[in-house]
This record gives C-alpha cells, sequence and structure tokens, in this order.
C-alpha cells in the first residue's frame, strides 16, 4: 500500500500525495533550505523559511510568495478518522471533589500562583488523607471553599485561571 500525505495550504487548499508522487519531482537541492523544481515546464524556486517540527508546519517561499503548509500523515488521518486527537490536551480551570469528604486543609487562597503539582487541599474522604494537586501552572481564581467543609462528590472546590 502506497503512503499518502495530506497537505492543507494557507489553512484553504487541501491537497493528497503520494510518496511515490514526491519521489518523481524534479527537483534539484541548491543548499539546506532551497530547492529548485521544474513543475509543469516551469522553473520553481523553493525555500524553507520556518519550521515548526512537532505540529508539521512549514512556512514555505515560492517565487516570492509565502504559503503555510501542514503535512497530515496516515496515522493523523486515522486519529481523525476514530474521533481522537493526538498532542492535544485541555486546560483544566475547576478542580471538583472526586469523592465525597471533609476538607482537612486549604493552604491556597484566590490570587495564589500554583505550578503544577502544588498542594491545593487535603480531603479526608473513607478515613482517608487525599491530597489534591494542581494539574497545571496557573493562577487561582477562587476557592470554593474552607477548612472543615464537608462537600460531595462533584462539587467544585477552587476554580483557577
Amino acid at each position: 500500500m502506497e503512503t499518502k500525505y495530506r497537505l492543507m495550504v494557507n489553512e484553504q487548499f487541501d491537497f493528497s500525495v503520494t510518496e511515490n508522487e514526491i519521489k518523481e519531482l524534479d527537483a534539484q537541492q541548491k543548499n539546506k533550505n532551497t530547492l529548485h523544481l521544474i513543475h509543469q515546464n516551469k522553473s520553481v524556486n523553493a525555500e524553507i523559511v520556518h519550521t515548526d517540527f512537532i505540529n508539521r508546519i512549514y512556512t514555505i517561499k515560492i517565487n516570492s510568495n509565502l504559503y503555510n503548509v501542514k503535512i497530515g500523515t496516515p496515522l493523523d488521518e486515522l486519529i481523525d478518522a476514530m474521533g481522537l486527537s493526538l498532542g492535544n490536551t485541555v486546560a483544566v480551570n475547576d478542580i471538583k471533589a472526586p469523592m465525597p469528604g471533609l476538607i482537612l486543609d486549604v493552604p491556597v487562597k484566590a490570587g495564589d500562583v500554583v505550578k503544577e503539582g502544588d498542594y491545593l487541599l487535603v480531603l479526608e474522604a473513607m478515613k482517608m488523607e487525599n491530597a489534591l494537586t494542581a494539574p497545571r501552572d496557573g493562577v487561582v481564581k477562587a476557592v470554593a471553599i474552607a477548612k472543615g467543609d464537608a462537600v460531595d462528590k462533584g462539587q467544585l472546590l477552587i476554580e483557577m485561571e
């Protein structure tokens, strides 16, 4: 089976190219970031101006025009078809009680800057102390509970910005 790549140019134009089509290009490398191509009997100079390897987005200058090209792999297509995402995260802004319990300690207050993993509160549930930590770096927007409060599962405890 031949490998296909999906190219999205300037978030408008969608192309599909195969590995063989890429190999058949009449291209000569001029230097590290510049190629000379012959396409449909026309001479084309292509220069890679900027690269974002992680997201596979490249800014290419072709005959003085700039194009943003995103390269999609067969794995990307499969992940999209399955309705999944890869490498995308969601910022957690609400810290909710994972279980009913009693708040033993709240060492943070509104306006505090916290780092991922910093202790936000201690929740006692089923005779066990559970320390809830910051899921990401951020600022505490509001604290909805206090030491000694009884909380239910899913109850909002802390809001983050």
